[in-house]
């Protein structure tokens, strides 16, 4: 049995949050992992895909506010 480890942040099967901060940026995060301080959970364990797509959806101007 191999005892490779993959990084959790590219973990394709894996959930996700989908954090914020006060800049308005957005950020994938993997559920189980503790939140920084500084972000704000915007949508709950989601599945990869999903987590991308709120993303997309919600943050349409990459600027910092």
């Amino acid at each position: 049995m191999s005892d490779v480890r993959t990084n959790p942040f590219e973990d394709e099967d894996g959930l996700y949050l989908v954090l914020v901060n006060d800049e308005g940026q957005h950020s994938l995060w993997p559920d189980g992992i503790d939140v920084p301080s500084g972000w704000a959970v915007a949508l709950g364990a989601s599945p990869r895909t999903d987590a991308l797509a709120y993303v997309e959806e919600h943050w349409t101007d990459l600027r910092p506010v």
